[in-house]
């Protein structure tokens, strides 16, 4: 045999053996995939959880702090998944040389424990991932209803016709004036002629408009004091309507936080920060140690961040924490009198009501304000339109069936008894 002849018979064999590795690989990573969860209560749980857990560094089709996440069980076998996500610093610190190049190549954040996560539940989150990347996000088009050139509003007016139709009102109200003015002076003139007019039917026809006369006179005081009187007292029942009522009330904060960036941008959930508003009365201001999980490694240099270095004593340079700590004097935005009582776990854990039914779009908001009056009769009137949440709670079931299956409004349940919000 010759050289040439057993160098491509070697060069072949090479070729097949990298083939079949290859197919080997691909069909591990899609028996891999095959092996995630699929039905739909299962991606529902993964997606709250990826809400819940990841969101706040990762996204599926893009990179936020940490890589892009579409068909990241393709790129490592699950059980190395499943404890890089439970203890990433573990596997890092075991000398894993794919976990050591991924930590070095995003900076060195740390990503949190999350041992707290089963199995299962993170096979949840990898059976959405899958989901979301087996369906991208398709891109919107902004188009309007009426095609090019339509309102953006859909069917409204546009504003620079309405300012044409007041003036064509105005037009019209001048031009109907002029006209009275020329029938009042033809038939004056026309009145005057006529030979048989008595004295003072001709003195009272033309009779001039005396101003002086018209203000002094009694009907014209009693119009305006009434007039007066009536703004007066609008005024003041309007002021006392308003006492306590704080809607609109925008405080300057110690620390600029946006939630249009955190809540609106970044999509973070509400329950990542404010930790006790599904289990407490209370949805509680967030501690520097939430901020910590990401601002430990994200926007370091940042004048707003070195306010919480500042209060809670942590120095970025060395990653250590002195004892020399502060609170941060955050104002409160939203505040009831304590005679009314309001629990928030009761509401959004019980009730399901989302956050923005009472804060607004709290996702659009640079500075937060509060957004709703909060008084009582906005409640009140809330407990009278709400419908119970029933689904999966036999106790309401029961009280469904005994209202002839018709809704079951929060005011069905005694929620406008007084001692619900007053002990």
């Amino acid at each position: 045999m010759s050289l040439k002849t057993y160098i491509t018979r070697l060069s072949l064999i090479a070729f097949l053996l990298v083939n079949i590795l290859s197919l080997t690989s691909i069909n591990s990573a899609y028996s891999q995939a095959a092996e995630l969860p699929t039905e739909e209560a299962a991606i529902s749980e993964g997606q709250t959880l990826f809400k819940n857990n990841c969101m706040q560094c990762h996204a599926v089709h893009e990179v936020v702090v940490g890589p892009a996440l579409k068909n990241v069980y393709e790129r490592r076998e699950i059980p190395w998944l499943i404890n890089f996500i439970k203890n990433s610093q573990k596997v890092i610190a075991s000398g894993d040389e794919y976990a050591v190049n991924l930590y070095n190549e995003y900076g060195k954040a740390v990503m949190p424990a999350h041992d707290f996560l089963e199995d299962k539940q993170i096979l949840n989150i990898l059976g959405y991932i899958k989901q979301q990347t087996d369906n991208p996000p398709v891109e919107e088009t902004a188009t309007t209803a009426g095609g090019e050139g339509a309102p953006a509003g859909g069917g409204g007016i546009p504003q620079e016709y309405l300012y044409l139709i007041i003036a064509g009102f105005v037009i019209v109200l001048v031009l109907i004036l002029v006209v009275l003015s020329m029938i009042i002076t033809v038939l004056t003139k026309f009145v005057n002629n006529k030979e048989d007019l008595e004295e003072a039917d001709k003195e009272y026809v033309n009779q001039t408009f005396n101003l002086n006369k018209f203000v002094r006179s009694n009907g014209f005081l009693f119009f305006i004091i009434f007039l007066f009187t009536i703004i007066v007292v609008k005024n003041v029942v309007d002021g006392l309507y308003t006492v306590g009522v704080q809607q609109g009330y925008q405080p300057t904060q110690p620390i600029a936080f946006s939630h249009e960036l955190h809540a609106g941008q970044y999509e973070i959930e509400c329950q990542y920060c404010h930790t006790g508003v599904m289990i407490s009365k209370s949805a509680n201001i967030p501690s520097a140690n939430i901020c910590m999980n990401c601002h430990s490694a994200i926007k370091t240099e940042s004048k707003q961040i070195a306010k919480i270095y500042a209060a809670i004593d942590y120095d970025p340079e060395t990653g250590e924490y002195g004892d020399n700590t502060k609170p941060i004097e955050w104002i409160r935005v939203h505040n009831l009198p304590d005679l009314a009582y309001f629990n928030h776990s009761q509401h959004v854990n019980v009730g399901q009501i989302e956050c923005q039914t009472c804060h607004g779009p709290i996702e659009e908001m640079a500075v937060v304000k509060q957004w709703n009056t909060l008084t009582m009769g906005w409640c009140i009137n809330c407990h009278r339109e709400t419908q119970v949440q029933t689904k999966g709670n036999d106790y309401y079931n029961d009280l469904v069936k005994a209202h002839d299956g018709g809704e079951l409004k929060v005011v069905d349940i005694g929620g406008l008894e007084c001692s619900k919000c007053h002990y």
